[in-house]
């Protein structure tokens, strides 16, 4: 995207984004990192967004960074539940899906699948880790989503 545009988009939208990071985090200089982070990769992708579509794609990275940032912390100081004691349904419908996830999907949509909802990786930092195309991972990820939809909702009919 080009400078002058993301210098628009800065002017425009940043204290909106400061105010939902804010919101989210709790933390000034977490908040100035997540909205910093998104205007820096706005300036080395080659994104094109829409004028009537900018504010939500802007708020939507910063929610998702900001629940990407807090999963991490969660995971980094053992905070999170663990799933494999199966208390409550949802926990067990997870245990079922990662049965399935483990016993019919390829090892490298294993992989892939595994980088992109545990390790909360991007599409890009899964295809540089992997060696293939952003296109091929999200191939990859759509082939397994659809897998875990088709056998998951046959089952609850």
């Amino acid at each position: 995207m080009e400078r002058e545009t993301v210098q628009r988009l800065f002017m425009q939208h940043y204290a909106r984004m400061y105010r939902l990071a804010r919101t989210l985090l709790y933390d000034e200089q977490d908040c100035e990192d997540v909205v910093s982070d998104i205007f820096e990769s706005l300036l080395a992708a080659s994104v094109v967004l829409l004028p009537e579509g900018e504010e939500r794609y802007l708020l939507t990275s910063v929610r998702n960074r900001c629940l990407k940032r807090l999963r991490h912390e969660a995971i980094a100081k053992g905070s999170l539940p663990d799933l494999s004691k199966g208390d409550e349904p949802e926990d067990e419908r997870l245990a079922d899906i990662m049965e399935f996830v483990t016993g019919c999907l390829s090892a490298q949509e294993q992989r892939i699948f595994g980088l992109r909802f545990t390790e909360g990786l991007s599409y890009e930092e899964i295809a540089s880790s992997e060696g293939i195309s952003r296109v091929a991972v999200w191939k990859h990820l759509s082939h397994a989503i659809t897998a875990i939809k088709n056998q998951f909702n046959r089952r609850s009919l």
